[in-house]
C-alpha cells in the first residue's frame, strides 16, 4: 500500500491513502507549500506548560472552594474537615455535651469569630485525654468564650485547676459566666493579658515541670513560641494539645501562602523533627496534634 508523504516547513507526514480519500493506487506524491503553518505536537512544551498553568488554576480553585466551604461550615457549628452535613450530625448526636457546654455553644454561634470555638468532638476528647492522664494542673492558651476551657474544667477534680489565658474582655466576661453557671469557677485562673507573659510569669514564679495539660488555640503566628514555653512548663509524661494543624486544608494548598498558613505549615515540620515529645496528629474539628513530652526542658 502506498503512503503519501505531507511536508511542510517543520515536519514530514506519512499518510496511508485512504486517510485522504484516495484509493490505494494513487501515486504518492502530497506536498504542501513551504509557507504552511508547523504542526505543533501537544507534548511540545508550549503545550505542556498550559496544561500545567490549567491543572494549577483547577486545583487551586477547587481547593479555595473547599476551604471556604469548610471555614463557612465551622462558622454554622460544624467544624469538621472532610465531613458532610448529615455525618456531621450524626456525630454531635453521639457526643455526651454538658448542657452548660450546649447553651454557651448556641449562644457562641451568634458571635463575630464563632468558627474559632472547638467542636463538641473536641472539646469530648480534650476532657477525655485529662481524665485519662489523672490531671490536676492545666493551662489553656486562648480562651475565646470559654467552650473548651469549660469542658476541661468540669473534667478536673474539685482540686483541680486550669489557667486560663485570653487577652480579650470581652470573650472573657461570657466565658466566666458559663464557669460561674456550671459551677467550676473556683477552679479556673484566668489570666488577662498576652499568653506569653502569662506562661512566662507562671515560669518565673517557680511553676516549671508541674502541669499535667495545656491546650493551645490562639495566635498561629505565635504557636512554636507558645509550645516552647509550655514544654517548660507542662511535666515529663505531660500533654500539650495544638489546635488547628489543619488550618481548613488550607496547609495543603501550595499556593496559599499567607503569613498564618506558613506559620502552620513551618510549625508542623518542626514539630514532626522534634524528639522531645511524640505526636499524633488527628484530623478532629480543624486538626488537633497531640505531643506527649518525653524529657525534662527545664534547663535548656
Amino acid at each position: 500500500m502506498h503512503r503519501f508523504a505531507v511536508v511542510s516547513s517543520s515536519a514530514t507526514l506519512l499518510l496511508p491513502p485512504a486517510a485522504l480519500g484516495l484509493g490505494a493506487s494513487a501515486t504518492p506524491a502530497l506536498t504542501l507549500a513551504s509557507t504552511a503553518a508547523p504542526l505543533r505536537r501537544c507534548g511540545s512544551p508550549p503545550c505542556l506548560a498550559r496544561l500545567r498553568r490549567s491543572s494549577m488554576c483547577s486545583s487551586s480553585s477547587s481547593a479555595a472552594a473547599t476551604t471556604a466551604a469548610a471555614v463557612e461550615e465551622a462558622r454554622r457549628g460544624r467544624k469538621q474537615l472532610g465531613m458532610d452535613p448529615p455525618l456531621y450530625d450524626y456525630l454531635l448526636a453521639n457526643v455526651r455535651e454538658h448542657p452548660v457546654l450546649r447553651d454557651l455553644r448556641e449562644e457562641t454561634a451568634s458571635m463575630r469569630g464563632s468558627q474559632m470555638q472547638v467542636s463538641p468532638a473536641q472539646a469530648q476528647l480534650l476532657a477525655m485525654l485529662v481524665q485519662i492522664l489523672g490531671a490536676q494542673q492545666c493551662i489553656e492558651v486562648g480562651v475565646y468564650t470559654g467552650y473548651s476551657s469549660l469542658a476541661v474544667a468540669l473534667a478536673l477534680p474539685e482540686s483541680g485547676r486550669l489557667v486560663a489565658c485570653e487577652r480579650d474582655e470581652r470573650c472573657l466576661e461570657v466565658a466566666k459566666r458559663y464557669y460561674q453557671c456550671a459551677g467550676v469557677a473556683h477552679k479556673v485562673d484566668v489570666k488577662h493579658a498576652l499568653a506569653v507573659d502569662s506562661l512566662r510569669s507562671l515560669i518565673d514564679c517557680g511553676e516549671a515541670s508541674s502541669y499535667d495539660f495545656a491546650f493551645v488555640d490562639a495566635d498561629k503566628r505565635m504557636y512554636e513560641e507558645y509550645f516552647e514555653l509550655l514544654l517548660k512548663l507542662v511535666r515529663v509524661g505531660g500533654l500539650i494539645v495544638m489546635d488547628n494543624v489543619l488550618w481548613y486544608g488550607r496547609v495543603a494548598d501550595p499556593l496559599v501562602n499567607d503569613a498564618k498558613t506558613i506559620s502552620i505549615r513551618d510549625f508542623n515540620k518542626k514539630l514532626f523533627e522534634d524528639k522531645r515529645v511524640n505526636i499524633s496528629m488527628v484530623p478532629i474539628g480543624d486538626g488537633m496534634t497531640i505531643c506527649r513530652k518525653l524529657q525534662d526542658t527545664c534547663t535548656s
